[in-house]
């Protein structure tokens, strides 16, 4: 048996899942994979890789798929039957566990390989927003075509690649009991049951994981996410840029995607990353309060008429980052991010509103709800 881990494959105790298995004695576990940011550690930023290794403290080769290779080697094949796959997902299409996921699956598959996944809780809960990735548009941050916010647990996404692909394949989700993932405060985290453990380095709060499905567009633009700071991807800020100014736009242009969350004007200063050592305008986030609204918060749409505000106020502002992004080094990061060129076509257009974006997004959102109905196990 293998593992495929990462530091918050934990126990309710707090034991992590590779000693839990090794400690039962009665499984053979001949090996270990980690996904980006490593199997126990946590590799900062993107594109930073993790070496292959040995556990150090059970022996066993711990596989890097986030390193010298991201798709499984024969070699790495060869030493297991069932893969284990125990993995925190926060909701999100470009969370690139998801892709670690769908490219084990394929491997698996081909190789006559057995999984097990060990389902974890959502935390952004069931709600679907965004767009689902256009044909041609597949990378490490899409493994294919799903929408950005996707409602589905780590095992209800296996199952979904499984029936996507055709794959005949022995594969078997181990459910969470209880799980309600309609139901307050937490929905679809519990919250007092279990503590947030970082699924990578700047997954830091639920707060992050409600807000990463409109947040993480971010990182395809010269705006800082927040790295550098406590609150990564739960606020958005630069230095040249009155936010007051934007926020007031943004509820001008469409009020209704601005609802659900408390948005707070607020000052920053990265001490690396982006806009490092200077004081940034900016706007935070917060879900996690009295006012908040599930069924109400788009963060997608949120950050899409933010981009959109800087766009009208501040017409030759160069939004776009142009730079290499999880291993792309043609296309615009901002487009691997959204799955194809129409949000920031749409940003771009100043003759562009609101109402052409909703329109696209209903139509994509109404069709993923129909392809995710048939894999919830909840």
């Amino acid at each position: 048996m293998a593992l495929l881990g990462h530091p918050a494959s934990l126990t309710s105790t707090g034991q992590h899942s590779l000693d839990a298995l090794i400690s039962q004695g009665a499984l053979s576990v001949t090996a270990a994979f980690g996904p980006q940011h490593g199997m126990r550690g946590d590799k900062q930023d993107n594109m930073i890789e993790t070496e292959d290794a040995l556990d150090p403290r059970h022996g066993i080769p711990v596989f890097s798929l986030y390193g010298k290779v991201r798709y499984p080697t024969d070699a790495m094949l060869d030493r297991f039957d069932v893969l284990l796959v125990d993995l925190q997902d926060i909701g999100t299409r470009i969370y690139t566990y998801v892709t670690t996921l769908a490219y084990l699956i394929d491997a698996c598959a081909a190789a006559e390989k057995a999984i097990r996944v060990l389902d974890r809780p959502n935390p952004a809960g069931r709600p679907i927003e965004g767009s689902i990735l256009e044909p041609g548009w597949e990378s490490f941050v899409g493994a294919g075509p799903l929408i950005m916010r996707h409602g589905l647990t780590l095992g209800e996404l296996a199952r979904w690649f499984v029936a996507y692909r055709g794959h005949a394949i022995d594969l078997e989700v181990i459910p969470m009991d209880g799980y309600r993932p309609e139901v307050g405060p937490g929905f679809g985290w519990p919250i007092m049951e279990r503590p947030w453990i970082n699924p990578s380095p700047n997954a830091a709060s639920l707060n992050m994981a409600r807000c990463f499905p409109g947040t993480v567009l971010l990182e395809g633009t010269t705006l800082s996410e927040g790295r550098g700071t406590t609150v990564s991807l739960e606020v958005v800020g630069a230095p040249d840029v009155n936010f007051e100014r934007v926020l007031a736009r943004m509820r001008a242009e469409c009020a209704d995607w601005t609802e659900g969350a408390l948005i707070r004007p607020c000052w920053f200063e990265p001490t690396f990353h982006k806009h490092a050592g200077r004081l940034c305008s900016g706007l935070q986030l917060h879900t996690d309060y009295d006012g908040y609204r599930h069924d109400r918060f788009k963060p997608y749409r949120l950050v899409a008429l933010l981009l959109k505000a800087i766009r009208s106020e501040y017409p030759d502002y160069p939004i776009w980052r142009d730079f290499p992004y999880e291993y792309e080094t043609e296309r615009l990061a901002i487009d691997l991010l959204t799955g194809g060129s129409f949000l920031r076509d749409w940003v771009d257009d100043s003759e562009a509103r609101p109402g052409d974006l909703e329109q696209r997004l209903r139509t994509d959102e109404a069709q993923w709800a129909e392809s995710m109905a048939e894999v919830r196990l909840y």
